[in-house]
């Protein structure tokens, strides 16, 4: 069977605001404590509760979840039953309490509840005995998930009408991960509309009970059922009278390293696909990815005998490429033998981490060569590792995926939005797997990119602690130069705040100088030399704090070292000093911005006439070159702050020299120019 699409990705990809709804609600939950008062016991309550539309209800509860602020205390404002009409309830992942689900949820008229992985002490006995005290509830609710709880049936007692059958409404019901066990599955069954049933990884051993429902349930999905104790020819009995069956999920972890328990269901796999047409001829979908003993010609007469098939699931099966697959275009495949089946897998399987692995495994190897963009295919990759934040087999080849889909001018034709997913999906992995030396290498080699790094917007401070704190213990030459050129140019892009923070770090300014004594020691001329001298350029520019801790980690010492063991070099000397007098007019100019000002302002006593010439000429290159690479953004800043009335005066010194006045010419024309064709462009757009 599978899973349905994240909803990470609902929204449509194209640049813009989100939906004014979205929004709304977003600020909502931001300014709960404003529009709540507290009850006794510390619930919050809406101070004034319009009647809400009843989808913004839902909305708005799915909002607080997934923001990860609904627990004890916000949930109390859906105990409003009356202006906050809930229908379908989302609390997936939230901490919430027995009391606390009874007072806030269970007085709605419930249509579907997802509690899934719910913490806080909540049961699903505590869940279901509410709910069933609710006689709206009763007959309601239609949809019930409750994946990864407890169910602590015992606790419910000889209380015949808390159990799931007291819910005569249920058509759709979700246990997989939990302790369901035989006897709570025969209440199950009893449920007189229930046509889906997932029971994946529960500690059933018997499925003789579904025999009770064979006339309406029509979805079956028991991934992994490890304590099934039925032979192949019972069990296969029991499927094949399951009379409105259309989708069967009988797929399993093929990774698993003993295989005794999964014998059994890997030869009912065999007899099914083997057997007579007669066995489930209305089946449309039919998932045995992971089960071994699929054998292509079995399949070829299972799908040719069964016209309806529109999904199957083959994953690890080693039976993906089998020919009769290629000639039926309407039956989607989860499987290795193409990019079409791999990215099915990965969708479909989006909370199974071992298919999830192995899909991704077979996708990185086709991919090494890929010349074209895939968003779609980059999407899905970021959706299993959302789905799997903690788990280093995932990220360990998702991030070389992530690489191979953004590498070269790849990211430049992707949403920004996407590329700003990735760049943030690549900080998490970094964050939580800092140890692991080729998840960091992966996912710093796809943030090396200067289209990612310069103009896509994401936590850059965040990138660049993170960076240096990895580059802290390796000495890798090859990424150690790429991660000091990341660094370089994430503080290049900095705010203001956000720089004076990270000069503050002592432990970074030893990192920086530790590389440049490295270098200046062997007298290598090299880009992660400039780099590194650049960042620290950048983190001392109008930073008191950071010039302090430059010095007290004797970075003088190293520089006036440095000066003299680079004498011949002024690519080197222009970072270090900034301030050579005949040297300047010979350095290269440099194309891409890899410093940035927020004022002028420090420039203003070095351009006074009084000032020696080689002071002033350093002090017009430097802003001769920020110039060149972003007119549009310094021009404003020249004119409000007097810096063309400066150069002027320059310019008109008897006693400025010749280069100096050509560069505050040069400085001063780019100015007029962008004026004149700003002005040239509004006459054009005038209506």
């Amino acid at each position: 069977m599978g899973n349905a699409p994240n909803n990470y990705w609902a929204r449509d990809d194209a640049e813009g605001p989100g939906a004014l709804s979205d929004l709304c609600l977003a600020q909502v939950c931001r300014s709960l404590d404003a529009l709540c008062s507290r009850r006794a016991d510390d619930s919050m309550c809406l101070i004034w509760a319009p009647l809400f539309p009843q989808e913004m209800a839902d909305q708005l509860l799915h909002k607080m979840a997934t923001k990860g602020i609904l627990n004890d205390t916000t949930v109390g404002i859906f105990r409003n039953s009356e202006e906050l009409r809930l229908r379908r309830a989302s609390i997936r992942f939230c901490s919430v309490s027995a009391e606390a689900f009874r007072l806030a949820l269970c007085s709605h008229r419930l249509q579907e509840l997802d509690a899934s992985w719910v913490s806080g002490g909540l049961t699903g006995a505590n869940i279901v005995s509410s709910l069933a005290s609710n006689p709206e509830c009763r007959s309601s609710l239609q949809r019930l998930t409750l994946c990864g709880l407890h169910l602590d049936w015992e606790s419910l007692g000889d209380d015949e009408h808390a159990g799931f059958s007291s819910l005569r409404g249920l058509r759709t019901l979700n246990l997989a991960s939990t302790d369901l066990k035989d006897a709570v599955l025969e209440d199950i069954c009893t449920l007189p509309q229930l046509e889906s049933l997932d029971i994946s990884c529960s500690r059933v051993t018997q499925l003789t009970a579904l025999l009770i429902c064979k006339n309406t349930l029509k979805y079956f999905i028991a991934y992994q059922l490890r304590q099934l104790d039925m032979s192949p020819a019972r069990l296969l009995s029991v499927l094949s009278q399951l009379h409105a069956l259309r989708h069967l999920d009988f797929s399993d972890d093929h990774l698993s390293v003993d295989d005794s328990d999964r014998r059994d269901g890997d030869e009912t796999v065999r007899q099914l696909l083997e057997g007579s047409p007669q066995v489930l001829p209305s089946l449309v979908s039919l998932d045995i990815s992971g089960r071994k003993r699929v054998m292509e010609a079995a399949l070829r007469a299972f799908v040719q005998a069964r016209s309806g098939l529109v999904f199957l699931g083959l994953l690890a099966t080693g039976a993906s490429s089998c020919d009769v697959l290629s000639s039926q275009k309407n039956i989607k495949v989860t499987g290795e033998a193409n990019e079409n089946q791999l990215c099915e897998a990965l969708r479909r399987y989006r909370d199974r981490e071992c298919f999830i692995r192995e899909a991704l495994v077979s996708l990185y190897n086709r991919i090494t060569d890929i010349d074209k963009p895939r968003p779609d295919m980059l999407k899905l990759v970021l959706s299993g590792m959302q789905s799997h934040p903690n788990s280093l087999h995932v990220h360990l080849v998702a991030t070389a995926c992530v690489f191979n889909l953004t590498t070269q001018d790849l990211a430049e034709a992707m949403p920004v939005s996407l590329i700003n997913c990735t760049a943030t999906q690549l900080l998490r992995s970094m964050k939580t797997f800092p140890h692991h030396q080729q998840v960091q290498k992966n996912c710093l080699l796809a943030l090396c990119s200067e289209y990612i790094l310069q103009d896509v917007p994401f936590d850059k401070y965040l990138a660049a602690t993170l960076v240096i704190n990895w580059l802290s213990s390796h000495a890798d030459p090859t990424l150690q130069r790429m991660a000091v050129a990341v660094i370089s140019i994430l503080v290049a892009k900095l705010s203001t705040e956000e720089t004076a923070q990270l000069a503050k770090d002592v432990f970074i300014m030893k990192q920086l100088l530790a590389i440049v004594q490295q270098k200046a020691m062997v007298g290598v001329v090299d880009s992660t030399l400039k780099f590194a001298l650049s960042a620290l350029w950048n983190l001392t520019d109008e930073m008191p704090t950071a010039a302090r801790n430059f010095i007290e980690c004797q970075g003088l010492e190293l520089y006036e070292e440095v000066l003299e063991s680079y004498y011949t070099e002024p690519s080197i000397q222009q970072k270090v000093l900034g301030l050579l007098h005949a040297s300047i007019m010979t350095w290269t100019h440099v194309e891409r911005e890899m410093v940035s000002y927020r004022s002028f302002s420090p420039f203003f006593r070095l351009l006074q006439t009084c000032q020696p010439s080689g002071v002033q000429l350093w002090a017009v290159w430097a802003i001769h070159l920020v110039c060149s690479q972003n007119t549009s953004h310094y021009r404003s800043m020249l004119e409000e702050e007097g810096v063309t009335e400066l150069l002027k005066a320059l310019d008109a010194h008897p006693d400025t020299h010749s280069d100096i006045k050509v560069l505050a010419n040069s400085i001063l024309q780019m100015v007029e120019q962008h004026q004149s064709h700003t002005g040239l462009l509004h006459k054009h757009i005038e209506p």
